[in-house]
């Protein structure tokens, strides 16, 4: 039976209440859905392997299939530096495709932890951001360090990370360690920034689960959230990000600060891997000082790395991937894990429930994609900026880097669905997004600012409840 058919008796099976319901939870004029609801209407997936974030929804068919096909093997295309099909790219760069970082469509481990830093094989699982202490960027690097570079060209610099580690204790007496990242940088192409000039900030990629859905939503909705998402009980007041690019001021949706209007394919092209485009039609290192000057010459230069079809295509296969269906939903623990969410309060920031706008998404390229259209979705998430907070173990998950309006505390809700699948998928339980917390108990304690409510709640749970909310987030 067609899973579709199959599931959409429960697809609108939503439950709504103003009161509190027997367990004392809250759930004043939100929707909570049942068991189960498709995550993402008719995008939903039913795959519980590494695969799980990389399958095509059922909707891709015909022309689209195609287009589909041609966008995924450009995103996986490991990038050459000659400018000859495939190639174009550096001089310096930080991943070698797209695929390099986003593994499966997910998040690759990162290198941070499995070499202390910089990757040694022709990527790094992250990107580094640095600025000076005032905000502004310096000239002779950009916004990012690109710590990678084609043969005869020196990167621009190198990462280190050290970890300090501190044990702490749940009241019942069950211990948990959180690690703090210290970032240096080494090797600097050009002059060398001194540690007390710079700020420095990394993000490991994120999951590439249901982009589409998030372009696709209605901007009329997060902004009556934000309108409406003052908490004082708890703490919490989340806010939209708005970004002007092209002369158009947007609402942000896209990345950890909702900073992006839409996916930045031409920004990735660019800036990650040095790839040229019709957005971005300039080397990256253009403009810096001429240190590499020497060493590149005979590479040319002359003509763009992708087209803007070819971005269209990784833009539509980025949107129309399938998000997977929630598994084990009839599991006791898992149900009981359910009710604890709503308990911790973690359904005020992570909202369950979100719809997309009648009309459905638009590519870079101005193709409509109408399937994403009229969905009622389950992301876990408002997409709204939230203070996150800056005292614990004396830095918290600030990280001093301004990102549109948000400030270094603010970041943007995490999407939860599909998160308990990145293990299977990616093979590993790095979370946050510098991959500082070892498995989502730790993500959840390094939760300041409007996170300290319910990080207090669950802290205070009893472990049986600790870990029954665990298994929640591990079924999504």
């Amino acid at each position: 039976m067609n899973h579709f058919l199959k599931y959409s008796f429960s697809f609108f099976c939503l439950l709504a209440c103003s009161a509190c319901n027997d367990d004392g939870i809250d759930i004043l004029d939100i929707e909570i859905p049942e068991g189960y609801a498709l995550s993402a209407g008719t995008s939903t997936i039913f795959l519980n392997s590494s695969v799980a974030y990389d399958t095509p929804a059922d909707w891709i068919t015909g022309a689209y299939d195609v287009r589909f096909t041609r966008g995924d093997r450009l995103y996986d295309d490991v990038r050459t530096s000659n400018n000859g099909h495939g190639g174009g790219l550096g001089p310096v760069y930080a991943g070698y495709s797209c695929g390099s970082c986003h593994r499966n469509a997910g998040r690759t481990k990162p290198s941070l932890w499995t070499e202390g830093g910089s990757g040694s094989y022709g990527f790094s699982s992250m990107l580094v951001y640095i600025s000076r202490k005032n905000g502004a960027f310096f000239q002779d690097y950009g916004r990012v360090l690109h710590d990678q570079a084609i043969y005869g060209v020196q990167p621009e610099g190198k990462l280190s990370v050290e970890y300090t580690y501190e044990t702490f204790s749940f009241p019942d007496g069950e211990a948990y360690t959180l690690c703090k990242p210290n970032y240096t940088i080494s090797e600097w192409y050009a002059e060398e920034i001194k540690p007390e000039d710079l700020f420095c900030t990394v993000r490991i990629p994120l999951r590439h689960v249901g982009m589409g859905q998030m372009m696709a939503l209605d901007p009329v909705e997060i902004e009556a959230l934000a309108a409406k998402s003052n908490y004082p009980e708890y703490g919490i007041s989340g806010r939209c990000n708005y970004i002007t690019e092209r002369g158009v001021r947007s609402l942000g949706l896209s990345g950890n600060k909702a900073q992006h209007a839409d996916l930045t394919v031409e920004l990735g092209f660019s800036s990650d891997m040095g790839v040229t485009n019709s957005r971005y039609p300039e080397e990256i290192c253009e403009g810096q000082i001429q240190v590499n000057q020497g060493s590149m010459m005979g590479l040319s230069y002359d003509q763009l790395d992708v087209s803007t079809e070819e971005m269209e295509n990784v833009d539509l296969y980025m949107q129309s991937l399938g998000v997977p269906a929630r598994r084990n939903v009839n599991d006791p623990q898992v149900i009981k894990g359910e009710q604890n969410f709503y308990k911790a309060k973690c359904h005020l920031c992570h909202v369950t429930t979100l719809h997309t706008k009648t009309r459905g998404s638009v590519l870079l390229n101005n193709t409509q994609l109408p399937w994403l259209g009229g969905q009622t979705i389950h992301p876990y998430s408002d997409y709204l900026l939230h203070d996150m907070g800056s005292e614990i173990m004396g830095v918290g998950l600030n990280d001093n880097y301004i990102s549109g309006l948000a400030r270094g505390n603010e970041w943007r809700t995490t999407p939860l669905w599909g998160i308990g699948l990145q293990e299977k998928v990616n093979g590993h339980t790095y979370f946050l997004h510098d991959g500082r917390a070892r498995n989502l108990t730790e993500a959840i304690m390094w939760h300041g600012g409007e996170g300290e409510a319910s990080k207090n709640l669950f802290k205070n749970m009893s472990k049986e409840d600790r870990d029954a909310l665990i298994a929640f987030l591990n079924s999504l």
